[in-house]
């Protein structure tokens, strides 16, 4: 199995939900993490978090579909860390109407968060892990980028093009060592799914933000030789 231990990881979304729930497990690894998010105040509450792990944290705020933004702030990242080995593309935002009734803004806002924030926030990070020849990165898809429904056409159209980004990016940077994870999780008690009325987050029958850092966790500590390129996270009970 592969040690984690002094490696430096950014999530961004990192603040709450299923990015500070993989932030902390990463902080029990030992791992330096930085986090991302437009929320100053729940960013800083997250890092002390974290640092009470005895591990290095920061934070940046910039809102991942704005590219200026992204460029700035991870580069701030990476003077802060030093350098950087794993990145989860955790960002995004939903929100369901069927496609007449949907505002035409909020349809696109969730295009540019959940697709071109993931391709900007990509492309700043991976000249560095293509530099040291080794990485991961850990792609947050969803069962709705595998299955459209009723009223779901913004978000499963977003969770559709991050798959093919993922899978795209997965054989283009084999070669230099670097792992492409692409997650496709069922419904996860976390704050958006709460707040959105998705599920009622009852701890017996629906997943919980820390079940999914524990794939994450497994599929980073697999050999160098493997990758898990595609996984999905179900609840078993219906």
């Amino acid at each position: 199995m592969m040690e984690l231990k002094s490696k430096k990881a950014i999530i961004t979304g990192g603040s709450r939900g299923l990015g500070k729930a993989t932030a902390i497990a990463f902080a029990k690894e030992g791992m330096a993490i930085a986090i991302t998010g437009r929320n100053e105040e729940k960013l800083k509450e997250t890092v002390s978090e974290l640092k009470a792990f005895g591990v290095t944290a920061t934070y940046q705020v910039f809102d991942v579909a704005n590219y200026d933004e992204v460029k700035i702030g991870i580069k701030n990242i990476i003077k802060t860390l030093g350098s950087v080995d794993i990145l989860v593309n955790n960002a995004g935002i939903a929100a369901f109407g069927t496609l007449n009734e949907m505002d035409a803004n909020l349809w696109e806002n969730i295009i540019k968060t959940n697709v071109l924030g993931m391709y900007y926030v990509t492309k700043e990070v991976l000249p560095y892990l293509i530099e040291k020849n080794e990485g991961d990165i850990i792609n947050v898809s969803s069962t709705a980028g595998l299955n459209g429904n009723a009223s779901t056409s913004a978000y499963s159209a977003s969770k559709f093009a991050v798959i093919g980004l993922s899978q795209s990016l997965m054989k283009e940077v084999r070669k230099n060592n670097i792992r492409v994870n692409t997650l496709t999780p069922s419904t996860i008690a976390t704050d958006m799914a709460l707040e959105l009325g998705i599920t009622d987050g009852n701890v017996e029958k629906v997943l919980q933000p820390e079940d999914f850092a524990q794939l994450i966790l497994a599929g980073l500590k697999l050999p160098r030789r493997a990758m898990m390129a595609n996984a999905s996270l179900w609840s078993t009970n219906p």
